[in-house]
């Protein structure tokens, strides 16, 4: 629910706190400047206290920060306006995390829990006509949690907070804060998310829940229950109006109010609705609902965003075992996308431009579905409206992850306050898919070694599992029950394991056979579940992104600062030793960063489309990792400073709503075609196998139906029948056709890269303008494999195509978005392939 700003005739107001701040350590004399919102290594990194934790290996000179307490501090007046409403309040939209807070000397709130905000009466208290003190003190969460470590009966795994002593699970914090195997240990402080003052008089708008009852293509039935807080008895008026771009039609409801709170429940109906989809499926449609209250002397307004569809996550028992996929609006919908973490570990930097950016790339790589990590932390208002807006679904995490949590009274009350307050918050998002209770805790308890490696008792057992289920089985599921009845719920991500077959027949599937227990990329296409809701393969950034972190005496896999920006143990030596097998040795750093990433996508790629063609049997794909919280080497396809890696312009094909899917299995060569459409169609599938010299060895052209929403075996041939072909110079090619557009189109090579005997393609190329940049056109008289193109003096350089096969005699245009002139592009362009990474 968004709360208007001051309306004379409502008057009522909610604004932004704007006065300056200060803060400083306390044990110190001098106040500094601050930025609300913010923390307290922003502030230090303004004013030039603490270098740049990010840059090479400062982090560990940073480190004091979350042992310290910290004090913000700022005075305001109270304007006229604001003094002529009965009820003022103070509101907190995040404060991180044990603060304690003062106005005009007076305590009025405590605070231990980051996930929620907090409001605060505070008319008694404000003085008019001169300044107001507003003084906040942080507690280090460190300092504040300790005692309870210490006088634990338990060791609680906390198995990615990198500190002897392990106390995060103490604190509701983002977790990440304290360290992850893709991110570094910066446990913050500070006032993260705004501080508003809200002003009414006599009654005000405190929730709005909107109910879908039934959805046909004539009408759309609704209940808003409206939640409001009065001060007086007596008759109130409400109107109310549903605005979309063609209609809006006032209604009028009257009623008497009494002190306190209670709820008003509103009908309404929507003629001829126009249905929301994810991406491509069909548009996005948003309805407004606008409220406005009125009293005697008062009143209060608000809106609220919804769209209308129908959504069911359907996971129950099957013939093939436990199905787990989404149905929206009636049709089953493959889910394609990746995990989400947080774009930042510093929460306040992350701007609406960088959100935009974050979904415009999305949806540029196909995606219909994110999941939102349980990590990291619930995402800003404007996240979930960025959603809504571009048809990405929302898995939505609980703040739980990967370690056990304790479960005593206050602890399962503070949980209780953070899972109402965000249900409630999010709950009319059309894009909010489902919520889960936790990140693979029930897995790890199973199958980690927690039991044997802690040497808990039996005792022991029995308590820690009664308060999983306390947290993940009562409080959360009743959270949902009661403030967003009919969303889905399950306690934790992955239902399965992979430790078997059966595994794979059931539910979601975290498989991490491939990196963590370095089995080969190929097993992607035989271990392929229900849903595949975690995967991955790690890169590090771009030369380009990795200069902004390191110096060129750095520049060594295994040099301190590398070594520094990789968090997961043996990652570094792991990427080596795959990079090993299926690619030739790089011939300098700069080149193994490229092939690194040509690595990554390879090892996705092979497991997307094995999931593709696995539809229906598996009904979803979402790989780890979208993004970064910092620059260095992670599972990453977009890196922290936005750059899109191999791997985001190989999904973005992978994701297309037809792939052409070639594989080849036992000597057999085999073509699939998958729809996401939900219409049939024919096309022209064209197939051929050539040399890397262009010579054409066989080729065939046939008509194909695609049925809607499938996947199907379109063509199955010996590759022993073909004669001519030598795996080393040979590849297979197929591409459909809509007459002269290309639906899709797929390279198949016969052997791994490092064997693959890559001709001097003599690569010619021209500049010319475009809007906002520039249009790149390539020709080439032999293979050209993965055409790298890069602007190293332009950060910001997008290019539309990236490390691209360019097939003999075949042209392709690529767009740029650059600052410089055609000239300098021209000048400055770098056009790299494959075999330019080696010594050949």
């Amino acid at each position: 629910m968004t709360l208007k700003p001051f309306s004379a005739k409502s008057a009522s107001f909610c604004s932004a706190l704007s006065s300056p701040w200060r803060f400083k350590q306390t044990n110190d004399e001098a106040w500094l400047p601050a930025q609300v919102p913010g923390c307290a290594h922003l502030d230090l990194l303004r004013q030039g206290v603490i270098s740049d934790p990010f840059y090479r290996a400062n982090e560990r000179e940073a480190q004091w920060v979350e042992t310290r307490d910290w004090e913000y501090r700022t005075e305001f007046i109270a304007p006229a306006e604001w003094l002529r409403c009965e009820n003022l309040a103070l509101e907190f939209a995040g404060l991180d995390t044990f603060a304690d807070v003062y106005l005009n000397g007076e305590l009025i709130l405590q605070t231990d829990n980051m996930f929620v905000g907090w409001r605060v009466a505070v008319r008694e208290l404000l003085r008019g006509g001169q300044a107001n003190d507003l003084h906040i003190i942080f507690q280090s969460p460190i300092k504040r949690t300790a005692p309870l470590y210490e006088n634990s009966r338990f060791r609680y795994p906390a198995v990615n907070d990198q500190a002897e002593k392990q106390v995060s699970v103490y604190a509701r914090k983002a977790p990440y804060h304290y360290g992850w195997d893709w991110g570094p240990r910066l446990v913050t402080s500070g006032i993260w998310r705004e501080v508003r003052v809200h002003g009414w008089s006599q009654a005000c708008l405190t929730a709005l829940s909107i109910k879908q009852l039934s959805l046909n293509a004539n009408e759309a039935h609704l209940e808003a229950a409206v939640e409001i807080t009065s001060t007086f008895t007596g008759a109130a008026e409400l109107r109310y109006r549903i605005n979309d771009a063609t209609s809006s039609l006032i209604h009028t409801t009257t009623f008497n109010l009494r002190p306190g709170a209670q709820t008003i429940t509103l009908p309404i109906t929507i003629f001829h609705p126009k249905l929301w989809w994810p991406n491509g499926l069909g548009g996005q449609p948003l309805y407004t609902l606008e409220i406005e209250l009125e009293t005697p002397r008062g009143g209060d307004t608000a809106r609220q965003r919804l769209g209308l569809r129908t959504l069911e996550v359907v996971n129950e028992p099957d013939a093939l075992g436990e199905s787990f996929f989404v149905q929206v609006n009636g049709v089953p919908v493959f889910m394609k996308g990746a995990n989400y973490v947080p774009p930042d570990s510093f929460p306040p930097r992350v701007t609406r431009d960088r959100y935009k950016q974050m979904f415009k790339d999305m949806r540029a790589a196909n995606y219909n579905m994110l999941r939102v990590w349980g990590g990291g932390y619930y995402e800003d208002d404007y996240f979930y409206d960025l959603a809504d807006e571009n048809g990405i679904l929302i898995w939505q995490d609980f703040m739980f992850a990967c370690s056990l949590y304790p479960a005593d009274e206050k602890f399962l009350q503070n949980v209780e306050r953070e899972a109402v307050y965000n249900v409630k918050r999010l709950r009319h998002h059309p894009s909010l898919a489902l919520w889960c209770g936790n990140n693979e805790i029930a897995v790890a308890w199973k199958e980690w070694g927690w039991q044997q490696n802690y040497g808990y008792s039996e005792d022991d057992k029995k308590d820690l599992e009664k308060g999983y289920s306390a947290i993940f089985d009562e409080v959360l599921p009743n959270a949902v029950r009661r403030h967003d009845a009919g969303r889905f719920y399950f306690p934790s991500s992955p239902i399965s394991g992979w430790g078997s077959p059966a595994e794979f027949t059931r539910g979601d599937n975290h498989f991490w056979g491939v990196w963590h227990a370095e089995w080969p990329f190929e097993d992607y296409q035989t271990y392929i579940p229900r849903f595949m809701s975690e995967y991955g393969f790690q890169s590090f950034p771009d030369v380009v992104s990795t200069k902004r972190f390191a110096t060129p005496d750095d520049y060594d896999l295994f040099s301190e600062v590398m070594l520094h920006h990789q968090r997961s143990g043996k990652g570094n030596a792991l990427i080596k030793r795959y990079l090993d097998e299926w690619y030739r040795p790089p011939k300098d750093f700069p080149a193994f960063l490229f092939v690194g990433q040509l690595l990554q996508a390879e090892a996705i790629k092979i497991a997307i489309e094995a999931h593709r063609r696995a539809k229906p049997y598996c009904m979803g794909t979402l790989y780890w990792q979208f993004n970064d919280c910092w620059p260095g080497a992670s599972w990453s396809s977009v890196d922290y400073y936005g750059r899109w890696k191999a791997l985001h312009y190989t999904v973005a094909k992978a994701y297309a709503p037809i792939l052409v899917s070639p594989i080849l299995e036992g000597g057999r060569l085999g073509v699939y075609i998958i729809s996401d459409e939900l219409r049939p169609r024919e096309a022209t599938l064209k197939l051929c196998l050539q040399k890397f010299t262009g010579e054409t060895l066989w080729s065939d052209e046939q008509r194909v139906n695609l049925a809607a929403n499938s996947s199907q075996l379109q063509c199955d041939e010996m590759l022993a029948a073909f004669s001519g072909w030598d795996e080393r110079d040979t590849f297979f090619h197929a591409g459909l056709w809509d007459g002269p557009t290309q639906l899709s189109a797929n390279t198949l090579y016969l052997t791994k890269p490092r064997f693959l005997e890559l001709p001097a393609a003599k690569l010619q190329w021209d500049v010319k303008p475009d809007a906002g940049g520039a249009r790149i056109t390539l020709q080439t008289d032999t293979l050209a494999k993965n055409v790298y193109l890069l602007l190293p003096d332009d950060e910001a350089a997008q290019f539309s195509l990236n490390y691209f096969d360019l097939l003999p005699n075949r042209e392709i245009s690529v767009t740029v978005n650059s600052d410089f002139t055609i000239e300098e592009i021209a000048a400055k362009l770098q056009v790299i392939t494959l075999r330019d990474s080696y010594t050949p």
